[in-house]
């Protein structure tokens, strides 16, 4: 969508991401977005979808700053994924080696701090309890968004590679954003302003990697993140596959 970056089907392009079990992720049952905010255009392919439930997973400063436009039938749900205690770095002073880390840090506490494995657990109960199409986002669509994307095609079987390709795209469906965000802070605080959003505004491979690592170090594997860590029970985790499967 041209007002709406980076939303897309969690399934994948195609027919959707073949599955270890031989079948394939369900498309337009769940889809991931950056923040949502459509031109009429857009808005009508939204409405179209009959999305039941929209995810905001952003700070609530993020949220006043940009609020969702949210097609009418569907219930907005706000979990503040990093909680309000823990604000988004400003990119004023932003060099490209601290975003790097700042960004590799993130992902792993995505699996060490219990409040935000309790808040993902609200989101993936939550999908599972309602039936129909549904969205879940944050502002770029790309960090707590890319990680929860990564954790429910995990879970279902998806390849490691397609789901390093698919956390990837947000590059290629970002690009003018990434490009202009990038231009603006080199041109209002210089080159290493600049070349820091640009690293903040895009994916790379060693920041979900690291999370993927964390995981494999506390809890041995995806699943056993999400039992023991994000607190799904079995019944839960039944559902999402139901849900995601074709």
């Amino acid at each position: 969508m041209a007002s709406v970056d980076n939303f897309r089907d969690l399934a994948g392009p195609g027919h959707g991401y073949a599955l270890e079990s031989g079948e394939r992720m369900r498309k337009g049952a769940l889809f991931r977005s950056s923040v949502l905010r459509p031109d009429a255009t857009d808005m009508a392919t939204l409405t179209g979808l009959h999305l039941t439930h929209d995810y905001d997973l952003r700070t609530t400063a993020e949220i006043a700053d940009s609020p969702d436009i949210v097609p009418s039938g569907t219930t907005y749900v706000h979990i503040n994924i990093i909680g309000d205690q823990n604000p988004i770095p400003t990119l004023t002073d932003m060099s490209a080696p601290r975003a790097r880390q700042l960004l590799i840090d993130q992902y792993k506490v995505f699996v060490d701090d219990a409040g935000e494995r309790e808040r993902f657990g609200q989101l993936f109960r939550s999908i599972a309890a309602h039936p129909g199409p549904q969205v879940y986002h944050c502002t770029s669509g790309k960090d707590r968004t890319g990680w929860a994307s990564a954790m429910l095609q995990t879970l279902v079987g998806v390849s490691p590679g397609d789901v390093m390709s698919d956390y990837l795209l947000t590059n290629e469906y970002s690009r003018n954003s990434i490009d202009a965000g990038a231009a603006a802070a080199a041109a209002a605080y210089g080159p290493d302003a600049g070349a820091g959003t640009r690293v903040m505004l895009s994916v790379f491979p060693e920041a979900l990697q690291a999370g993927l690592d964390q995981v494999h170090a506390r809890f041995g594997t995806v699943e056993r993140y999400l039992t023991d860590g994000v607190g799904l029970d079995a019944r839960t985790i039944a559902a999402l596959k139901q849900t995601l499967t074709a």
